[in-house]
């Protein structure tokens, strides 16, 4: 932008700004991002993509609402100053001092083109930095221009009385200096000093004593550079502390939405309450942990008229009275009228530090559910647990190995029936202490197999001869192990060996607690059927007959190292639990529903694989294989 067209008030124009469609419709204030309640509305597709947009509620008339007040500030002072100058001809005449016609219809014409100006929003439409930064400007005209050529003609008419009109002149220097370009300015300020002297030298051409005029015309021309220096300059520091604010307020209102999101964003409940009990934010995890069957209204609410909540107004009073709050947090007990009770892990900080002779207006509390923070604690521990024990089953499996061939080669050397029964504990019991290592290592922390579509039906079928004839049960009528499998291919997205895995594992947990008789323990596959394309689900269902599992064993069923067995492991079904939910599948388990065999039944949803990805899958590891 050339320095014609660059003024304090903006470096981009109006013109430019509705260009790039930049500025909004509103004022880029905090006031006018949060609602009246203080409670950020619902996060939208905007609110997420926050940070990426960067042309987005920038203030109405970017760079242009100081100049705009200025400017209106500059025409109300020209419809003052013309009434002024009515009201002095008026004044001159009631007094019976001598005026001149002109004069009076000048300053007549003055203060109604003033007053139009100012009253009337049609004519100030279009004006700008840009548009008074041109001396072709029509705005620079009707303001500027207009005033340097009546107060012009005024001190012409004028010459000879008393009064000084070349004191008016001020006025537009002051105006140009402050929202034009200084280049302008100065040109203006040049206009007004040579008018002031173009009227003391005619003066001088007519015959009058001029040396005083001229010497206070060339002091005031003098003046008027000074002045537009001077304005010029306060016009730039004001632009550039305007847009330094603005930048802030900018900053200012990101920060105020960015912590608004993160906060809106958290599983840790917040509330900001004052000493009265009085709820001034929350966000909506905590409205979640203080609501019982209806939700809790957006702030701002009061604690105080909700019996339930009659822990959490005594600790905020307690928090208040001694400024002192265990750094953990203390837990609470809510007690709704429906009976239910809710543990709070509560922890309160406050928004400066207590002094002597002050005390704190508001606090930030941070709620959390008691059994989500143990639930939490729990998984650490069972992360380490599995890292330790990972790194335990390692150094184990060498050392047993080395037992297990040992007591092989012992074993044909000894004769005695003594030691052979010595041996096949041994061997026992070092087969027993392997599948425990391979349990362990088998959930253990570690490079995840990619799944591959595999067919599920053809699985389940080998697996379940394999199982049958490793666990020696007879074919026949009396056959305990029943399976109902389809006869079409059902594709599913899993690891081979993993998904055999936990159908043997299920397996052995049902035969160990089924009751003795003929399709004791049945295995069912079936597809959930969705539409017409593929299904939703491949389910997979082991059912046992027997007696219902109790309450206090069925919630601990997956939990790691729980066993009813004094020689299990404990690890079975969570393993089959940790591989499900390593690919997407679930597992679950409800006592059956039929009447006629009751039972317990375990289910696992698999993820179905369309027929096109699983040849596409098969095709790829074919390649990769030929590869190879």
């Amino acid at each position: 932008m050339s320095e014609a067209e660059r003024s304090w008030f903006g470096g981009r124009s109006q013109a430019a700004v509705a260009e790039d469609g930049s500025a909004d419709a509103g004022p880029s204030t905090l006031s006018a991002e949060l609602p009246e309640d203080g409670v950020a509305p619902p996060s939208t597709a905007q609110d997420s993509q926050f940070f990426y947009r960067q042309k987005t509620h920038r203030p109405k008339d970017a760079g242009g609402s100081g100049f705009h007040r200025l400017y209106r500030s500059f025409l109300a002072a020209r419809a003052a100053l013309g009434l002024a100058l009515v009201a002095t001809q008026l004044i001159t005449a009631w007094l019976g001092a001598s005026t001149s016609l002109g004069p009076s219809l000048l300053c007549a014409a003055y203060a109604m083109q003033a007053l139009g100006l100012w009253l009337t929003p049609r004519l100030q439409r279009g004006v700008s930095p840009k548009a008074l930064s041109r001396i072709s400007s029509p705005h620079w005209w009707l303001s500027i221009g207009l005033d340097l050529m009546l107060f012009g003609l005024l001190h012409v008419l004028d010459r000879e009385a008393g009064v000084n009109y070349g004191a008016l002149f001020v006025l537009p220097v002051l105006m140009a200096g402050v929202l034009s370009p200084r280049l302008l300015a100065l040109a203006t300020a040049a206009m007004a000093a040579l008018l002031m002297l173009g009227v003391a030298a005619w003066a001088m051409l007519e015959g009058h004593d001029v040396g005083l005029r001229l010497t206070q015309a060339g002091l005031v021309g003098s003046g008027f550079f000074v002045i537009s220096l001077l304005a010029s300059e306060l016009a730039g520091r004001l632009a550039r502390e305007e847009e330094a604010a603005r930048g802030s307020m900018e900053l200012a209102r990101q920060q105020a939405q960015l912590n608004r999101l993160v906060i809106d964003e958290m599983q840790e409940g917040v509330l900001v309450v004052d000493r009265r009990g009085h709820v001034r934010a929350a966000n909506p995890a905590a409205r979640q942990l203080l609501a019982d069957q209806l939700p809790v209204r957006a702030a701002p609410f009061q604690l105080r008229g909700v019996m339930a909540w009659l822990p959490v107004v005594q600790a905020v009073e307690q928090g208040f009275a001694t400024a002192a709050w265990p750094e953990s947090g203390h837990d609470l007990v809510l007690q709704f009228d429906s009976g239910l009770q809710r543990s709070l892990r509560v922890r309160m900080r406050f928004t400066r530090k207590q002094e002597a002779d002050a005390g704190e207006d508001l606090c930030v509390l941070f709620l959390e559910d008691s059994r989500l923070l143990l639930a939490r604690s729990q998984q650490e521990k069972l992360a380490a647990m599995g890292r330790v024990s990972a790194g335990i089953a390692h150094e184990i499996r060498n050392p047993l190995a080395a037992i297990d061939q040992a007591n092989a080669l012992l074993s044909e050397d000894v004769m005695e029936p003594r030691a052979q029964q010595l041996t096949r504990m041994v061997a026992s019991n070092v087969q027993r202490l392997k599948r425990i290592v391979d349990d362990v290592l088998e959930v253990a922390p570690g490079v995840l197999t990619p799944p591959v579509p595999v067919d599920a039906t053809q699985l389940v079928s080998e697996t379940c001869l394999d199982w049958a004839r490793t666990n020696q049960l007879a074919p026949g009528p009396s056959d305990p192990l029943s399976c109902i499998l389809p006869l079409q291919p059902l594709m599913v997205s899993f690891d081979p060996e993993h998904l055999r895995r936990v159908l043997v594992n299920l397996l052995d947990n049902a035969l160990r607690h089924a009751e003795p008789g003929p399709a004791s323990v049945q295995v069912l596959l079936e597809a959930e059927p969705a539409d017409a394309v593929a299904p939703r689900w491949v389910q997979l269902t082991v059912f046992n007959a027997g007696p219902p599992i109790p309450p206090e064993v069925e919630r601990h069923l997956f939990e790691p190292f729980f066993s009813t067995r004094s020689r299990g492991s404990g690890l079975g079904l969570y393993i089959c639990r940790e591989l499900c939910t390593r690919y997407g599948a679930e597992i679950s388990y409800r006592r059956s529903p039929h009447a006629a065999r009751p039972g317990n039944e375990f289910s696992l949803k698999l993820r179905p694989v369309s027929s096109e990805a699983a040849g596409a899958a098969w095709v790829h590891a074919a390649s990769a294989g030929h590869m190879h």
